[in-house]
């Protein structure tokens, strides 16, 4: 349930056009749904300006549908991260206006995308970071922010980023997603006044251990203004990029608040 919701209920009570039980019946699944395995988080849109993402590892196909169909049916996106073929099958049997994006494994359903604002860049060093980075931009996306994709541009070959410095000075935050070492992400902070939002990968040889070696160099990075989020969660990195992005979050019910001098 999002804003909007929230608004045409309560018009239509002010208006007389239904009860205050039939409110209460839309109402009553608003702070969260108990389906006994989930408890789906409906607030969530309304709190944090994004619906709940479903995160597909974990959970048997019945319970990916049944999680699907009562946040389609709420109205809110669906996005269901690191999912594969078979689910997205299920989840287009019940929604055949699903989405795959197969590279980023993710499975969207949005009626209505929202309008595309601000600019996000995301860049991955190399060619297998890509997915990871892709997940980052189509949830920057789905959630309202325009996104650019910058894809090998890494520090083996750095000319290749210093070809777009353009795209860097525009954008209003950057997404690092990088694997091996993950010295992309000090790089870029290095060189643009934007926040970076680094991503380390499990891509690399045996050393890297799964991206732990590329998570300690971006935690490690002398360059300010880096956050680092943890090995391959791109839908993270895509949230928070989207949040910092939002020109109008003052406008979703946060007031400016003002704190006393002493």
């Amino acid at each position: 349930m999002n804003p909007d919701d929230i608004r045409k209920i309560l018009e239509s009570i002010q208006k007389g056009t239904i009860g205050i039980d039939e409110a209460l019946n839309d109402l009553k699944n608003l702070p969260y749904q108990d389906l006994g395995f989930a408890k789906l988080d409906h607030h969530r849109q309304l709190r944090r300006g994004f619906a709940e993402a479903v995160f597909c590892p974990g959970k048997s196909i019945e319970q990916i549908i049944q999680i699907a169909k009562n946040i389609i049916g709420k109205g809110v996106p669906l996005l269901a991260t690191k999912a594969d073929k078979t689910i997205y099958k299920a989840i287009h049997e019940i929604d055949p206006s699903a989405e795959f994006y197969q590279e980023a494994r993710m499975i969207v359903v949005q009626k209505k995308p929202p309008e595309q604002k601000g600019h996000v860049v995301v860049l991955s060093a190399g060619t297998a970071d890509i997915p990871i980075a892709q997940e980052s931009a189509v949830t920057a996306r789905v959630y309202g922010s325009k996104t650019t994709t910058l894809f090998d541009v890494g520090v083996s070959g750095i000319h290749r980023l210093f070809d777009h410095h353009q795209l860097l000075n525009i954008a209003r935050v950057i997404v690092v997603v990088a694997g091996m070492e993950g010295a992309l992400a000090s790089v870029v902070a290095g060189l643009v006044n934007s926040p970076v939002i680094a991503v380390p990968t499990s891509v690399g040889y045996g050393a890297s251990f799964g991206g732990v070696a590329a998570l300690l160099t971006m935690l490690n990075s002398c360059a300010g203004g880096v956050a680092v989020v943890n090995i391959d969660n791109g839908y993270s990195a895509g949230c928070i990029a989207h949040l910092i992005n939002s020109p109008g979050w003052l406008e979703n019910g946060q007031k400016e608040v003002h704190m006393p001098t002493s």
